[in-house]
Parts: C-alpha cells; structure tokens; sequence
C-alpha cells in the first residue's frame, strides 16, 4: 500500500530551512521519505507515538539524532508533515 504524503506549506519552509543547515542529511531525508510512502512500519524509521502536548501525532526518525514529525491518518492513507529537526527543536 503506498500512502499519500501531504508537505504543507510551513513545513516545506522548514524543510528547506533543515536541508540547507545539513546538506549532509540529504540523502537519508529522502530515503526517509520514500520508506513512509511505502511503509511507514519500516523498523529503520523507529516510528512512535507521541504523548502530552503533541498527543495525536508521530515521529520518525531521520538519523539518531533528527525526527520528522508526522500526523498519520490512517483511514485515508495519508501522512502529513508537521515538523523536522533534533529532538530539543521539535520536541
């Protein structure tokens, strides 16, 4: 099943702004990117839920040390980006 990824606009800008900052991560990111649009249960991408204040939303991991945020909609195969960076920034 391939799921449907949705990039708002805010977080495109922090995305360019994350990449630019870590040209280095360029390739994991997308690798990243193309693990959830083909399964986001991959063990590689460590996905979890979030409690407390991000209750209802997801993180994956890029690396060990920076996570994309993520709400997951399951009813509709969607995935839709919220936030990226270490764990001290989107956390």
């Amino acid at each position: 099943m391939v799921y449907k990824l949705i990039f708002p606009e805010r977080y495109l800008k922090r995305a360019r702004q994350f990449l630019k900052k870590h040209p280095a991560l360029l390739k994991q990111y997308q690798k990243t990117i193309e693990l959830l649009e083909l399964n986001p249960q991959h063990p590689s991408l460590r996905l979890h839920a979030l409690d407390g204040r991000f209750k209802g939303l997801s993180s994956v991991s890029v690396n060990m040390s920076y996570r994309i945020l993520l709400e997951i909609i399951i009813k509709k195969n969607e995935i839709i980006f919220v936030d990226i960076g270490s764990h001290e920034q989107v956390y």
